[in-house]
This record gives structure tokens, sequence and C-alpha cells, in this order.
């Protein structure tokens, strides 16, 4: 190559870098996610972060995202309404928050007596319930996903034991969801409120009892300190998934890599949330029995009754519900609750029932 035609090849490329590092450097875009969690909460604050993180990580760091925990940019319960609207890009939260949006969100996060970890993201996944989620997050601007799962939740703390169903009837309890619709059929004053106002008001006697997540993010709030009778089956919420939701029209003007990057960055952190509580809890149920004196306490059989009976009553209601849409979401979770939990009882609930029967757990 003559001396004139390389130094021109090599203007040439050196021009080409020069343009093209400022065009990768405007395709980097800074995301705002805002959460319903204290920051670094253990369970959801640490699973918010970490889907912050993957994300960053998976976009190649096209996608920056900085994390404002609860009351930083936005209230925890505004930040539905701040995606939606365009002040941050994404939320982490749970669907159990969105019940006045409409009923029909409910069913996405957790269902009394409804589904696992598992089954849920089973029915997003494979029994058409990610298109009704999309359909119903739709209405609201937000493209939504599931990234993770608490698993079985528990029944709650109570200031005193509960002998029978007659125990719970004007009682002040705190909860969320389809859960307090159902804790309402049992003549509950059922609220709504976060984790650090439900340790207050335990300890002022604003509450006779409530329910949060589980031991290990309970644990870190301190209840036993204010309630020791600690009580099981949370069948109000047999798992509860937690959700990203993101800004609908900034979803949709990505890249096909990006948004599989968003996509792949939530689904993939399902299994490990949801793992990561399950460990954790009974690290930290052993610990709060054996350091703090908790009471682990089984309801009694006519309290589950009661729950189940009222459980029925609030899905023959979203069956009967005026909008065709929580009506098909209604259908759909009931028809895949149906299948796949006929085929648990000899699959999961059979390896189960075999091994308590032979180690008692």
């Amino acid at each position: 190559m003559e001396r004139r035609t390389f130094i021109k090849v090599g203007a040439l490329g050196a021009a080409a870098t020069a343009l093209a590092a400022p065009a990768i450097a405007q395709d980097k875009r800074q995301w705002k996610m805002v959460t319903a969690w204290p920051k670094n909460l253990p369970g959801p604050g640490v699973a918010a972060q970490n889907l912050a993180d993957r994300i960053t990580t998976l976009s190649g760091g096209r996608i920056e995202v900085k994390l404002y925990a609860s009351g930083e940019l936005v209230p925890g319960p505004g930040v539905f309404d701040a995606v939606s609207e365009g002040t941050a890009e994404l939320y982490h939260a749970v669907p159990a928050y969105w019940g006045s949006k409409s009923k029909g969100i409910l069913l996405f996060g957790s269902q009394p007596f409804g589904l696992r970890a598992d089954e849920q993201f089973g029915w997003l996944a494979h029994g058409g319930g990610q298109e009704l989620y999309d359909e119903m997050y739709g209405r609201f601007g937000i493209k939504p996903f599931l990234c993770g799962n608490s698993g079985p939740q528990w029944g709650g703390w109570f200031r005193n034991e509960i002998n029978s169903a007659e125990d719970l009837k004007g009682m002040k309890f705190r909860t969320t969801g389809l859960a307090s619709e159902m804790m309402t059929k049992l003549g509950v004053a059922a609220e709504a409120m976060s984790g650090p106002a439900m340790f207050q008001a335990l300890q002022t006697g604003a509450l006779d009892a409530g329910e949060f997540i589980g031991p290990w993010t309970d644990s870190a709030l301190g209840f036993y300190q204010v309630a020791k009778n600690y009580y099981w089956p949370g069948v109000g919420e047999p798992s509860s998934a937690e959700e990203c939701g993101v800004n609908g029209d900034v979803y949709a003007e990505l890249p096909d890599d990006l948004k599989q990057a968003v996509s792949f960055a939530c689904e993939s952190l399902y299994n490990p949330v949801w793992t990561e509580y399950t460990t954790k809890h009974a690290l930290s149920l052993k610990s709060m029995v054996e350091e703090q004196g908790v009471q682990v306490k089984m309801f009694p059989d006519d309290v589950i009754a009661a729950m189940g009976k009222g459980a029925d009553e609030v899905i023959d209601e979203l069956r009967q519900n005026d909008d065709e849409l929580v009506k098909r979401i209604t259908e759909s979770f009931v028809a895949y609750r149906d299948s796949v939990g006929s085929y648990m009882t000899y699959a999961d609930n059979g390896q189960m029932n075999a091994r308590a029967g032979l180690f008692g757990y």
C-alpha cells in the first residue's frame, strides 16, 4: 500500500472511531427504579437492588438503573402511579398493593388457598396468565413482569392466642390484597400498612395482629418484640409474587435486545429470590424460636375452615365482577389452580407427605 493511501485509510479509521464513541455513549439510558420497600430490607429490598443491578449488567450498561427506596422519590404506595405517569421508569413492589386499581390485579400476586410460587410462575408462563397480566396493566401504561416470590407467607403475629374463629371477630389485623378481603369475611378489621408502620401499630395496640411476609423479613422488622405468637399456615398467601412494572412507552421504545435484557433480568431472578427466601426463612425461624422466645402455633381447624369459606366467597365475587377482564383473569386462575392442584396430589404433595411420615418434616 502506498504511503499516501495508508495515511488516507488511517485518517478515515480514526474519524470512524471518533464518530462511534459518542454514538455508543448516546445509547445509554438512566432509569429510576422506585420501590415499595426500605432500602435493602431483607427479602424484597434486597431483591429490588438485585433486579436493578441485573438489568444494568445484562444490558451491558446501556440501561443504568438507580434504585430509590420507599419515600426517597415517592412514597411506597405511590410507585405504581409514578411509573404509570412517567415520573420513574420502573418499580419493584407486589400486585397485592394495587387492588384499588382493579380487583383483577390481585390475582397476579397471591390468592387465598391459591397457587404456590412454582404454580404462580407456571400459570403466567404456560397457562395464559402473562397475556392477561399484560392486558390488565396495559390499561395503566405499564408492562409487568414477575421477578421473585416470597414462597408461603405466614398467618401472622398475634398479641394474644387464638383458640377459635370467634376470637378473630372485631380484631384489627394488618394484611393486604385478597387475603384482606378473606379476613373481612371473618369479621376482622383488615388494614393495609407498611412493615415499619405495622411494628409501631402492634407496639401501641392500634393493631391486635398482622402478617407481613415470613421469618426472614419479619425478624428484621422486629415483630417478635411486640407479639410473640407466630401463627401458621398462611393460607391467605400460599405464595406472594414480587413484580417489576416498566413504563409502557419507555419499554416500547427499547430495541429488541434491551427488551430481552429487561425481560430476562426479571425472569432469571424469580427462582433465586424464591429459594433465598426459603433458605433464610428457615434459619430465621430457628433463631427467633431459640433466641427470642417466639411461640410458633398452628391455627385451629375451625379458623382454617372459616378462612376457606371466606376465600371461596372472594373468588365467587371476582367471577361475578362487572369488568369482563376481571372475569377472564379469574376463570383462567381457577382453571389452572384446579388442573395443577389435582396433579400435585400425586406429585409434590404426595412426596412431601411421604417425607413427613418418615422424618417428621
